[in-house]
């Protein structure tokens, strides 16, 4: 049998992180692009598939917290710069959870529209940022 690259710790946290940002980032996309077709299947449609997608959305954006902190704890002292982008990284995050929150709290179509666009638009700066700091 060949030689393969075992997995670590490392190697798990890293997967975690992203697995967890495919559902975050990746899922808002995803039902983004689905809205008109949802409303043309009915106007309960949307909302039920939103309901569907925080079932799995807010554990995933737990997922992305906590293995964020571990990320941070194994990194250790990286420089003022790393510390400086993981700052921003912090404040997006918060960011993308607040506006993602008060959207799914919205009663009105365009706080909902506001708030979805805001919290898209915050969680891909997130993925961003996070990526500057990966390396």
């Amino acid at each position: 049998m060949a030689d393969v690259i075992q997995v670590d710790l490392e190697t798990l946290r890293h997967f975690l992180h992203v697995l967890a940002a495919t559902v975050w980032v990746g899922g808002q996309i995803t039902l983004a692009a689905l809205v008109p077709a949802l409303r043309a299947a009915g106007t309960g449609v949307p909302k039920a598939a939103a309901n569907a997608f925080n079932r799995i959305a807010w554990p995933a954006f737990g997922v992305l917290v906590l293995t964020g902190i571990w990320n941070v704890v194994a990194e250790g002292d990286k420089g003022q710069a790393f510390e400086n982008t993981l700052m921003l990284k912090y404040v997006l995050v918060l960011a993308s959870g607040v506006t993602a929150f008060i959207h799914m709290k919205a009663s009105s179509r365009k706080t909902m529209a506001v708030f979805g666009a805001l919290t898209g638009i915050t969680a891909l700066a997130t993925l961003f940022v996070g990526i500057m700091l990966a390396g």
